[in-house]
């Protein structure tokens, strides 16, 4: 964890350190970016841990070169969850980095580097913000909640499609944000900022920390179809238990209801 730990924290200087800065944007596809920071944040990440653990494992969304061996551990890394927003100077980006071992996380570190709020958790230990203990929240009802979600990178060809599951939600909720780092909010579901959230086609590397960090908080992930998440698959719901069900609900009538 304390490897971890200074990771994010370097990865987070980084990126505070450029906030006002001009940044050079490459398009990966038309509204899918990254920036130099990105990639020099992760780059940083990897140099520190496998410095620590030359014989871990990486997963990396930037694909840095630097690799470990293909050993029984792997970090998970997103460098910089929020790019957008970190072009626009946006103010929501967050480090991410897990530690997995045999498809299980382990511990996960989530990092907010503008407002100095660290995220952490270990298998069986507890979530923490700050070194503070963290729970969900005690919403029980769909009706009071608030709720988070995001839209993937292919939104453009079917905004319809989403757009049916946002609609669903918000004439059932209290409201909806859509800040734009994954990893943020989920760890916003753990300490009880948000009391539920569900996105589609997020990747390894935007769920593998936070995941952890939700589940020792309390909360419960899933698919769509309330089946054990996994941060392979392309659904993710996520809330604080107590609205699970409700959710759940929602999603299966708009799934029969929806055309992809």
């Amino acid at each position: 964890m304390v490897a971890a730990e200074e990771a994010a924290r370097a990865a987070g200087a980084l990126i505070v350190e450029n906030w006002q800065r001009f940044k050079e944007i490459e398009y990966k596809s038309a509204i899918d970016i990254v920036t130099e920071v990105d990639r020099k944040a992760e780059e940083k990440i990897v140099g520190i841990l496998l410095q620590r653990f030359p014989d871990h494992a990486i997963l990396a969304e930037e694909e840095t070169r630097i690799s470990g061996s293909a050993g029984e551990y792997r970090w998970i890394i997103d460098p910089l969850d929020g790019t957008t927003n970190f072009a626009h100077g946006y103010p929501q980006v967050s480090v991410s980095i897990a530690l997995e071992k045999a498809q299980r996380i382990l511990l996960g570190v989530v990092f907010d580097p503008l407002r100095q709020e660290l995220f952490t958790a270990a298998e069986g230990r507890g979530a923490f913000l700050n070194d503070s203990p963290i729970r969900t929240s005690k919403t029980a009802e769909l009706d009071k909640a608030l709720l988070a979600t995001g839209f993937p990178y292919d939104r453009r060809e079917r905004a319809d499609f989403y757009l049916n599951f946002f609609k669903a939600f918000l004439v059932r909720c209290q409201g909806i944000r859509r800040a734009g780092s994954a990893a943020l909010d989920l760890c916003y579901l753990a300490c009880g900022r948000i009391d539920g959230f569900w996105e589609l086609k997020l990747h390894a590397w935007d769920t593998a920390a936070a995941s952890v960090i939700v589940r020792e908080a309390g909360g419960n992930l899933t698919d769509f179809n309330g089946n054990a998440f996994t941060i392979w698959g392309e659904e993710t719901l996520g809330s604080n238990g107590l609205i699970h069900a409700e959710m759940l609900e929602v999603l299966a009538q708009i799934k029969s209801s929806a055309s992809p």
